[in-house]
């Protein structure tokens, strides 16, 4: 097999056309591909997103999909095949950044959600960002002017 792909709108148009000659169903550890001869070429059918030669978990599948297209005679080569999945470890990682951002996401709104609450309280007390800043200005300036120790903990 060559490194280029077809893909499924090319299929399409090489089925419409008549200029299939052969679709040989070819067993991978964790699923099929399907390889189309037509004319001198020989290619492997591509995923729509990855580019990389698709591969179909179940042959049920792989033979609605054929149907589908119009293909309705193909050889399969089986010698290759394990039903076992192939190792996704990318999945474990995204599935993992994913609760990880759900988690961040309900305490970010469980505190903005405080802080609405604390806002409302009819008893909360308010200074102006003037007086804030004035107040971090004379914070600041009696830590800068506290002698400095020498013991650093």
């Amino acid at each position: 097999m060559t490194s280029e792909t077809i893909d499924h709108s090319t299929l399409s148009r090489l089925v419409d056309a008549g200029a299939v000659d052969a679709a040989h169903v070819v067993g991978k550890t964790g699923g099929w591909s399907v390889v189309i001869r037509y004319g001198k070429a020989e290619r492997p059918l591509a995923a729509q997103r990855s580019r990389q030669v698709r591969v179909f978990r179940r042959m049920d599948t792989l033979v609605s999909y054929l149907k589908d297209v119009g293909i309705l005679h193909f050889d399969v080569d089986a010698a290759d095949y394990a039903p076992d999945k192939a190792s996704r470890p990318d999945r474990a990682a995204a599935l993992r950044r994913t609760h990880e951002a759900a988690e961040y996401d309900k305490w970010f709104r469980e505190q903005v959600e405080e802080a609405i609450r604390q806002a409302d309280d009819p008893n909360a007390v308010w200074i102006s960002a003037q007086d804030a800043e004035k107040q971090m200005d004379k914070l600041r300036a009696e830590l800068l002017a506290q002698p400095e120790s020498g013991d650093k903990a």
